[in-house]
């Protein structure tokens, strides 16, 4: 289970339902804006080419007063903007979008872009045998000498051989 994922797919939800409010008859209310950015070479991601040679990583657009035909759907959402005054449009899927803004009221919303793709193949393959391990030999650490620990004090009174170490070997001088 990748909860993390199943999160960010939920919080993409919160973009699609602010798009869905937006684009109904009231349009934005108040100072409401968005800031989305998106990768633009991203799995579904239909942008004109000219955008695409000008940001050929990563997107930012501004949903505030200027834009047209918004269509939230299930999976993306469609709106036509304007570049120098010529109206493009694009469709960007919610799983290519990173950042979603609403400055008006703080709001901020950041993720990984979701590759559909590779989460699916992860999820298909079956789960890997764990390695086994070899058991782990047990090696001794050479002994230090104690430096002031005298014959005499070397086994204890019962006489079962336990060794007196002075602490002062273990310091670093």
């Amino acid at each position: 289970m990748r909860y993390d994922l199943m999160a960010q797919e939920a919080l993409r939800g919160v973009i699609r339902e602010a798009l869905i409010r937006a684009a109904g008859p009231k349009g934005l209310p108040g100072a409401h804006h968005f800031y989305i950015s998106f990768k633009t070479e991203g799995a579904g991601v239909d942008i004109d080419e000219s955008l695409r040679e000008r940001y050929p990583e990563e997107m930012t657009i501004v949903l505030e007063h200027q834009f047209w035909d918004l269509h939230p759907e299930e999976d993306y959402f469609e709106v036509t903007l304007k570049f120098g005054g010529v109206p493009k449009y694009m469709k960007v899927p919610y799983s290519a979008v990173n950042r979603f803004h609403d400055p008006s009221v703080g709001f901020h919303l950041q993720f990984e872009p979701l590759m559909r793709e590779a989460e699916d193949a992860a999820e298909a393959q079956p789960a890997k045998e764990p390695a086994k391990l070899k058991p782990a030999t047990k090696k001794k650490p050479p002994a230090k000498k104690a430096e002031t620990a005298p014959p005499a004090e070397a086994t204890d009174a019962n006489g079962d051989g336990a060794q007196v170490v002075s602490l002062d070997s273990f310091r670093k001088k």
